[in-house]
């Protein structure tokens, strides 16, 4: 392995020590490194099928121990109409969203990301509501009801592997969000 050369003047100065497969990795937790492996060796449809019965499995523990089982909350039901693309929403604030969240941390398939907490509480307006993506871990379209995108907020890359260029826009489930008048200027 070569030293580092800081005087280089490519952007990226750790390029050939990656070309040579020296690349340093944030050290990762044993939990972080099984739902890595996890997504990496499943098909979709068979992570799915695992995080329901490990769900399942860690409400039975919960239950067993006293512990207040996933999700804590019943179920929010969307009684509005859906949300349309230029509504104004509230983001619920985090204790909420939380407690409809199971323990992957996910509603109804949706999972609420870490880098969505800054969002809670904020006023946002409503994007678009999404009726079909491509799922891009089994490359087919999909589709999908009860999820919008709000304008302007995307990701800008996540705790575990860093920032992130891509600006992805965030799934927000209709559940987590209130429907508000227009706010004043």
């Amino acid at each position: 392995m070569k030293p580092l050369d800081v005087t280089s003047d490519c952007q990226m100065p750790c390029l050939p020590r990656v070309a040579e497969g020296f690349s340093e990795m944030p050290a990762q937790s044993i939990a972080r490194r099984l739902k890595l492996t996890i997504r990496r060796r499943l098909s979709p449809q068979a992570e799915r099928r695992f995080k329901q019965r490990s769900n399942d499995f860690m409400n039975w523990l919960c239950r067993i121990t006293g512990r207040p089982v996933h999700p804590a909350a019943p179920q929010i039901v969307v009684v509005q109409s859906r949300l349309k693309a230029g509504d104004w929403v509230r983001v619920r604030p985090n204790t909420e969203i939380e407690a409809t969240l199971n323990h992957w941390r996910q509603l109804r398939g949706c999972t609420f990301m870490p880098e969505m907490a800054p969002y809670c509480g904020t006023v946002q307006r409503v994007l678009k509501p999404l009726e079909r993506f491509v799922d891009e871990r089994d490359l087919r379209v999909k589709t999908a009801k009860g999820i919008v995108l709000l304008d302007g907020v995307t990701c800008q890359g996540t705790a575990d592997f860093g920032p992130c260029d891509r600006a992805c826009t965030l799934f927000w489930r209709e559940e987590w969000l209130e429907k508000i008048e227009q706010p004043s200027a």
